[in-house]
């Protein structure tokens, strides 16, 4: 079989322009480092220094492709179109599942290989977002929920975001067992990360306490490296300790590799080589940032263009690095590359025979519906107000998230086939009859614009004229050229052109009309763009943006009677980035919901739909709107209108129904007072608003369990910038949250009995095994989360409790179970100051169990340890 193997690579690599004598590296039967080892020494310095980069260039003389080393696969594979697109991690997390993590990162990375081997067959360019290294998961921990960027992890918790990423590298990257890697997962960002997002650049952590570092920031690595093999670990912009993450010698070589045993790639999170001379100034210039990087041990250089480490033969020349030091960064490169199978032919690397109809098929499409339910958290339930009765002869429809498509994406998302809004979730449930719908209000904004779009014109045609070049500096032929009279929202996604003939990439286009105004007035420009945008009035600019999503932003500008103004756009597609681009223009009017309320007159229930969304809170981001900053949030309250709107509804008599879609904690003191009931959907993906639906009319039990610490308001958070875990999380909290870790409400009712315990003295290294009996008392199917926390007594520096173990119990009406718990020797260990390490130490542990956190839901018994 193995001679099979050679003679077929012999002829696809004679076929490829390649002299038929076979290299040691041309040859599957050998190791993935052999080959390795072999190709480097046949390289250049040049091309060496050309493969440490995100963006290599192909090597044709030695059979080498053009490889991209950036894709994504946060909730499904990202940035490409029609996919299937699962709920955001951090409602992962709330499923508490992960044996259903691990079956959607298995359809992630099945749809991953069949975009690419499609793509490839069809002569397309290995490109960005479209390759088999994908930077997920994120595991930094969720320490902080104005984190803009805590969506995109599985909490707050290291324990839970340790047992959610494994399930997830295991996802992407098949068995291990196997000959080749499906795809090579990341462990993302490496170490102690989770904002501001507008400071990572410069930020310096030097007062991380030991105890914080091991017990909180690094337990979820380490446990990718070591129990799920992860192929790719990502280091982060700031500092640790003076040093940069990625040019700091104690996390990528005393840690990483010498203590974890780490032996695959460590790659640089995008621009942060760069910024050792230009925002930590470590470093002096690009030469000594490359060589310091490569010294640490960054293998991968990520950069948006002009790589530094393409610079490395001028640091070796000086005498900065040696070349045997890139040999070593190199051949792991090359070997995560053989790894794939990416340089052997695809008809024996079984991954490459993924067909193209997996993606998004009913399978995959029914993956994401069961995710998004088992995301449901229910946080409030007044009077049992849920669920609601099909029979209801109106409900009232109300919101800013209610009939919104991208909100229920999340970031770092793909585009879906056909997304169900909560709205069309809704409508599959009662009929058009019975339901009332209105927006009502902004997510963030108490105005609402009078669009002026119908009042401009040019060459005595209404609307702009749009003129297109198949270049991105608007040069050579034009290309199309028409007139759009409807508000511009234009975008590639799902293979549309912004006008025929137009190309997908590396296109170019300007938008010109005149407006005349008819009194003075001030009017306000609102536009979003994923590229590049420029508005000019008169000639004169006014804004330019270069985006890699698409942020709507609002420009005030004053008029007046009687002049004619000269509105031109210039945009241009930018790198690898899906085009979009969104225009409009009018008369900002105050929000009343006067006209709201006469509206819904004789509705007695209303199901508003808010929350917040990726266009508020995400990465490093252009928002500046009172209470978020550079997609971070600096109140972790509701935005005013959307409390002031739901006021309104209560004080008309209606009863309300919350529907909070967040990645983050809301502070929803005010509207426990207004709200009947309040249920957490979290980013529910392209089922989200099905799920949604499910839930309020009770189709289905909700199981969802808080991941992060719901706190009260900002004054229960200590200082953005301040790492200590000393007064955060439910780990290490000393005040009363809103609602705690752990906690959801179900349609029915659970009861939790006194465990059985075998032993109550355990020697170290010996595992906990117990049971607990639950039971379902109500009258409904019904799923249980027990959860078991740890508390080492004696112990005043150490965490209030920990979780170290947790399990979904299905239960029918009257059905009892009696659950099996184990909680490993490790589960002990502490950190220990004398030390200077992990230990399980000998003396008492509490250990708690019940169905959240709080003291009140949960039993406890006491262990020795010896």
């Amino acid at each position: 079989m193995k001679k099979a193997i050679v003679y077929l690579s012999i002829f696809f690599l004679s076929c490829s322009g390649i002299s038929a004598q076979e290299y040691p590296y041309q040859n599957p039967a050998l190791s993935p480092n052999e080959r390795a080892a072999d190709l480097v020494s046949r390289l250049t310095l040049e091309e060496k220094a050309n493969l440490m980069c995100d963006v290599s260039e192909a090597i044709p003389r030695l059979g080498i492709k053009k490889f991209n080393w950036w894709s994504e696969a946060l909730h499904g594979f990202a940035n490409t179109n029609d996919v299937t697109v699962f709920p955001e991690p951090v409602g992962m997390a709330a499923s508490f599942d992960d044996e259903l993590v691990f079956k959607i990162f298995d359809a992630t990375s099945d749809e991953a290989r069949a975009k690419y081997h499609e793509a490839m067959r069809n002569g397309e360019e290995n490109k960005r977002f479209l390759s088999l290294s994908v930077w997920t998961p994120n595991v930094n921990i969720f320490r902080d929920p104005r984190w803009g960027r805590g969506q995109e992890t599985y909490g707050e918790d290291p324990y839970l975001t340790s047992r959610m990423g494994v399930q997830v590298v295991k996802g992407l990257q098949g068995p291990e067992e196997a000959k080749y890697r499906k795809l090579l997962a990341c462990a993302k960002h490496y170490a102690v990360h989770s904002g501001p997002e507008w400071s990572r650049h410069e930020l310096n952590l030097n007062s991380i306490s030991p105890r914080d570092l091991w017990e909180t920031y690094l337990p979820a690595f380490k446990a990718l490296v070591q129990d799920a093999e992860v192929r790719q670990v990502m280091c982060a912009y700031q500092r640790l300790d003076d040093e940069p993450c990625c040019g700091s010698d104690r996390l990528l070589q005393q840690i990483l590799r010498e203590q974890w045993g780490f032996e695959h790639l460590v790659v640089s999170d995008c621009g942060a080589i760069q910024d050792f001379f230009t925002s930590h100034k470590v470093s002096s210039d690009a030469v000594h940032a490359a060589a310091k990087g490569v010294l640490a041990g960054t293998d991968v250089e990520c950069q948006w263009n002009n790589h530094n480490y393409k610079l490395l033969p001028e640091a070796v020349e000086r005498g900065l690095v040696q070349e045997e030091d890139i040999d070593i960064r190199v051949q792991r490169v090359l070997k995560g590359r053989f790894e794939l199978g990416e340089m052997d032919p695809d008809e024996i690397v079984p991954w490459a025979q993924i067909p193209a109809s997996v993606i998004n098929n009913e399978e995959h499409r029914q993956l994401a519906l069961e995710m998004a339910q088992k995301s449901m958290t229910l946080l409030q339930n007044k009077n049992d107000v849920l669920p609601l009765n099909k029979s209801i002869d109106k409900v009232g429809i109300i919101g800013p998230n209610a009939d919104d498509e991208p909100m229920l994406w999340g970031n770092y998302n793909g585009t879906p086939v056909r997304t169900i809004t909560i709205l069309d979730g809704i409508r599959s449930k009662i009929s058009e009859e019975q339901l009332i719908y209105d927006q009502a209000c902004d997510l963030v904004e108490d105005k609402v614009t009078q669009s002026y779009f119908s009042k401009i014109g040019i060459n005595g045609k209404k609307g702009f004229k749009a003129t297109y070049w198949n270049t991105p500096d608007y040069s050579g032929e034009v290309i199309a050229e028409e007139y759009v009279t409807n508000p511009l929202k234009l975008t590639t996604a799902g293979q549309h052109e912004f006008a025929s003939r137009v190309k997908l990439e590396g296109f170019s286009a300007k938008y010109i009309t005149e407006y005349t105004a008819a009194r003075d007035e001030e009017l306000a420009f609102k536009y979003g763009a994923t590229g590049h945008f420029e508005l000019f009035v008169n000639g004169k600019s006014l804004q330019e943006v270069n985006n890699w999503r698409t942020l709507p932003a609002s420009l005030p500008f004053k008029v007046e009677q009687g002049k004619t103004y000269t509105i031109e756009i210039h945009y241009a597609q930018l790198n690898d980035w899906q085009a979009n681009l969104e225009f409009n223009f009018g008369k900002e009017i105050p929000v009343d919901f006067t006209n709201l309320i006469a509206k819904l007159k004789g509705v007695d229930t209303v199901v508003f739909v808010g929350g917040l969304s990726t266009l508020l809170e995400g990465e490093e981001m252009p928002v500046n709107y009172p209470g978020f900053k550079g997609g971070d949030r600096t109140d972790i309250e509701l935005p005013a209108v959307q409390r002031n709107c739901m006021k309104a509804l209560k004080d008309a008599g209606k009863t309300v129904i919350f529907v909070n879609n967040s990645g983050s904690a809301i502070g929803l003191v005010p509207e426990t007072q207004t709200c009947d009931a309040i249920l957490q959907s979290w980013y529910g993906g392209e089922s989200g608003g099905q799920a949604v639906a499910d839930v309020l009319f009770g189709d289905y039990n909700p199981s969802g369990k808080l991941p992060i610490t719901f706190y009260r308001d900002t004054t229960q958070l200590a200082d953005f910038e301040d790492y200590s875990m000393d007064g955060r999380t439910y780990r290490y909290m000393k005040e009363e949250p809103l609602f705690k870790f752990g906690f959801g409400l179900s349609y029915t009712r659970f009861a939790i009995g006194e465990a059985s315990v075998p032993v109550r003295a355990l020697k170290k290294g010996e595992p906990l095994q117990f049971t607990v009996p639950v039971s379902n008392e109500g009258d409904r199917n019904g799923t249980e989360i027990l959860q078991v926390y740890l508390r080492k007594q004696n112990d005043p520096e150490g965490p209030v409790k920990t979780l170290k173990q947790f399990k979904r119990v299905e239960l029918k009406p009257a059905q009892e179970k009696i659950i099996d718990l184990k909680i490993e020797p490790e589960s002990f260990e502490f950190y220990n100051d004398e030390l200077r390490q992990m230990t399980a130490d000998s003396g008492e542990y509490i250990i708690f169990y019940g169905n959240s956190s709080d003291e009140a839901d949960l039993k406890s018994f006491t262990i020795n340890l010896h």
